[in-house]
This record gives structure tokens, C-alpha cells and sequence, in this order.
């Protein structure tokens, strides 16, 4: 019978693999954290490891700048309000700026504006249960506030909510309120001037596919002396003649109704610019897609 040689015992066991993303140096960690998307580290960067996990739970300057976006497919599969409210909390009073898509709601807002004292950037898109109260109640709380937008927020909007944005955001300088269709039937065409004319702060301003008409343009341009860029494309009521012209004569960056979109990164449809003469004719299927 071979003998045992005590030399076999003395081999060594091979070492356990070593977990590389629990070893980085805190400052690797950070940066490659800040690439990613917030989603990403809500959703999955806590289940890595011990490291990221601390990092992205206790760190707020990942949080300072917050931007919760995708679409609306991606929107109905997550809670992206919660996810939201769980990023400014991690932000731990610290949140600066932050950006919604198909995430923000009255409720979003109540918490924010309870948790992000010091934000000066809000901007929410395609936040269909964000409303003008809780615009108005959130923006009180809110008075250091640069930028504001609101676009393709379906209830939202008029003047009575904007003149409480201009009340108490003095510091206000930009705005940006977009809708996805210009549609020369509705009556209600200035609608949102005389708020917006109480903001008279501002520097920029962005209104797309807006209903508003010269006299209320003019309006604006008369109580915002600060205005450096003006974007009205697809706010077809506009008639830029010779005397509107003089007037934004002082803007440096100027988007007029017809200019092209290609730097437009928001949904929109075909404009409805005018009305037939006789709508009877016309199917009635046809007749809300009436474009020019």
C-alpha cells in the first residue's frame, strides 16, 4: 500500500475570488456612480454589493442633480413617483435640480418641496398627475427657484397659476412650457399670459405650440425686460409683422412659429392651423385632424 507523502497536504487551497467592484477606491466608485442613470442605481446598483450599496444610499452629492426619465411604457412597469421620492431623500436636503419624466404627481411635489429646500431647477415633462394646485402650493415653498418647466402636463396651466409662480419666485429666469398640439379651434388663446407676464425675471423663455396671439405676446415682452431667448415655434396665432419684429428686436436667440424642429426633443403632433368653411362636409372621423 503506497504510503501518504504529508508534502500532498501542504498544497495550499486556492484563494476565494476576490469581489473587484467591493474593493474600489471610494473616488472610482463615486465617479463611475455619477455616469450612471438614477434609474439604474435606484433599481439595481444597491444589489452589487456592500460598497455600492452604502455609496449609492448615503451619498448625497449623487443625488444633488436628480433626472428620473424613460417613457411611458417603462412608467407603467415601475413606481417612478416613488422612485423619485426615494432619490430626493437620498439627496438628504441637498437636491439642487430635478427633472421628471412621467414621474411627478401632487403628492410628489408635497414631498419635495418638504425635502428640497434649496432647489433651484424643477422640471417635470409628460407629468399627467401633476395639477395647478399642486403647482402652486409647491412653488411657495420653493423660492429659490431659476428654472421651471412644466411641458406636456396635461393639467396644467393659465394665468392664475403662473401669476403665483411669478409672486414667489423672484429669482425665476428661465420657463419652459410646451404642449404637444396647436389647435386653432380652442377659444381661450392668452390664456397663460398674464401669469407669465408676472415673471419678470426671466431671461428665457420657451413656449411651443402655445395659443397665445401679438397682443399677448406683446404683453410679455413689455412686463420681461430681462428676455434674451425667446422660442415661440408652432404658436401659429403669432403674426410676426414688422412691428412685432421691432419689438423682439432686443432678443438675442429668437425662434420664431415656423422655424424647423430639429433641436425639439418632445413629442408634438400635426398642427390644426385652420377650420374648414364647412365642417358639415367633412367625415367626422376627419375632422379633428384638420391640419393646414
Amino acid at each position: 500500500m503506497a504510503s501518504h507523502d504529508p508534502a500532498d497536504s501542504m498544497v495550499a487551497a486556492p484563494a476565494p475570488a476576490r469581489d473587484w467592484a467591493d474593493g474600489l477606491p471610494a473616488d472610482v466608485l463615486l465617479a463611475i456612480l455619477h455616469r450612471l442613470d438614477h434609474i439604474d442605481i435606484l433599481t439595481a446598483a444597491d444589489h452589487i454589493c456592500h460598497s455600492w450599496r452604502r455609496a449609492a444610499r448615503e451619498e448625497p452629492s449623487l443625488w444633488r442633480r436628480i433626472t428620473i426619465c424613460g417613457h411611458e411604457g417603462i412608467a407603467r412597469m415601475l413606481n417612478r413617483c416613488g422612485l423619485a421620492c426615494e432619490a430626493v431623500r437620498r439627496a438628504a436636503g441637498q437636491c439642487e435640480a430635478f427633472c421628471g419624466v412621467y414621474a411627478g404627481d401632487d403628492g410628489f411635489l408635497v414631498y419635495l418641496m418638504e425635502q428640497a429646500p434649496y432647489l433651484k431647477s424643477l422640471r417635470l415633462i409628460s407629468c399627467n398627475g401633476v395639477t395647478n394646485e399642486g403647482v402652486a402650493e409647491a412653488v411657495k415653498e420653493l423660492p429659490l427657484l431659476e428654472e421651471l418647466e412644466l411641458s406636456l402636463c396635461e393639467n396644467v396651466g393659465g394665468s392664475e397659476v403662473f401669476e403665483v409662480v411669478g409672486e414667489v419666485c423672484p429669482h425665476l429666469k428661465n420657463f419652459r412650457l410646451c404642449k404637444k398640439l396647436f389647435d386653432v379651434r380652442v377659444q381661450n388663446r392668452d390664456n397663460d399670459v398674464r401669469g407669465i407676464a408676472t415673471m419678470h425675471g426671466l431671461h428665457s423663455l420657451h413656449l411651443f405650440s402655445n395659443l397665445l396671439t401679438n397682443k399677448g405676446l406683446e404683453t410679455i415682452l413689455d412686463n420681461c425686460p430681462h428676455l434674451e431667448s425667446l422660442d415661440i415655434r408652432h404658436c401659429f396665432n403669432i403674426d410676426m409683422d414688422e412691428s412685432l419684429l421691432l419689438k423682439c428686436a432686443r432678443i438675442s436667440t429668437l425662434r420664431i412659429p415656423d422655424d424647423p424642429l430639429d433641436d425639439y426633443n418632445l413629442e408634438v403632433q400635426s398642427p390644426i392651423r385652420v377650420i374648414p368653411d364647412d365642417p358639415i362636409d367633412v367625415p367626422r372621423e376627419s375632422r379633428d385632424l384638420w391640419v393646414f
